[in-house]
């Protein structure tokens, strides 16, 4: 097993969280180095974990336990395989949606503009589409849209037109070929703001990680028990979003949905009124967890 794989983020607070059951019934979604699956499995008695990941570098790190079963697939299929496992409903899930640092300093697998690597971003590598792929092939208008959308970037019509001038001339096959062809636009005093921004958006369309979280969310609402908790970690504002707006409004526009009389159709109740954020000291020992958000509901 990798140690280093993964530090768990806001590991104590999310595990509270759950509010675990010792003859519970609960769902990790994203198992990566199975921090969070390792502390959950300390509190559950005769209960069971099942966890989910696409990622088949995730299954070196699998706990050998019995009371966990491991799910070798993307989490947007929650519900298709805790049916094939024999389960109708769950007691809790939890979700840490932010790539594993294993993956972002595996220079291959190209998720991070400080090191040479292939354009590739899949966070399941028997995927078709690679971030390569996109910069390559998507026409301007959607490069657009996407750094627009996925990067919230200010010039992202000015960052897809650089990037379509240059490939006409030479393709861009490399996570650095890609930095030096944006020199020109990357702020001198927010060189790595701007260039995460880029790198956040071509691996939300690589991946489709909004649709994707969309199904699951859906999933959740079907399969957790009425008193059962959602735990949810994320890291960019359009993530938190759709977790926030699900848990304050019932659905993922913003618009509280309501029924004919206007009630409103609430699905959870939200455990604490704000997000919970890292503390100065985890963001010390972790830097990545430095945008991380926590969010903790119940199912009425």
């Amino acid at each position: 097993m990798e140690t280093n794989y993964h530090i768990p983020v806001l590991l104590n607070e999310s595990i509270e969280g759950l509010a675990i059951a010792s003859t519970g019934i609960y769902v990790d979604a994203t198992y990566g180095g199975g921090g969070h699956s390792r502390k959950i499995l300390e509190q559950l008695g005769n209960g069971t974990l099942i966890a989910f990941d696409q990622d088949v570098d995730a299954r070196y790190n699998i706990i050998d336990d019995q009371r966990l079963i491991f799910v070798h697939q993307n989490f947007r299929f929650l519900k298709n395989f805790l049916r094939y496992h024999g389960f109708e409903q769950v007691d809790g899930v939890l979700a840490d949606l932010g790539v594993s640092s294993h993956d972002f300093d595996v220079p291959d697998r190209g998720f991070s503009f400080r090191f040479e690597g292939r354009l590739d971003m899949r966070m399941n590598q028997t995927a078709l589409k690679t971030a390569e792929q996109v910069i390559n092939e998507y026409e301007e208008k959607d490069l657009e849209m996407i750094f627009r959308d996925y990067g919230e970037l200010s010039n992202a019509r000015k960052t897809a037109s650089v990037i379509v001038e240059s490939r006409q001339r030479n393709p861009i096959r490399t996570t650095q070929e890609l930095c030096s062809v944006l020199e020109p636009l990357v702020p001198q005093k927010a060189a790595n703001k701007y260039l995460a921004k880029v790198f956040q958006a071509l691996r939300i369309e690589v991946n489709q990680e909004l649709d994707v979280l969309k199904s699951f969310l859906n999933d959740v609402v079907d399969v957790l028990k009425p008193g059962g908790r959602l735990v949810v970690i994320s890291y960019h504002s359009l993530e938190d979003r759709l977790v926030k707006n699900l848990i304050q409004k019932g659905g993922f526009s913003g618009e509280a949905e309501k029924d004919f009389y206007g009630n409103v159709q609430a699905k959870f109740r939200p455990v604490c009124k704000k997000a919970i954020v890292p503390s100065e000291e985890e963001v010390r020992i972790n830097p990545r967890a430095r945008s991380a958000k926590l969010r903790i509901a119940e199912k009425i």
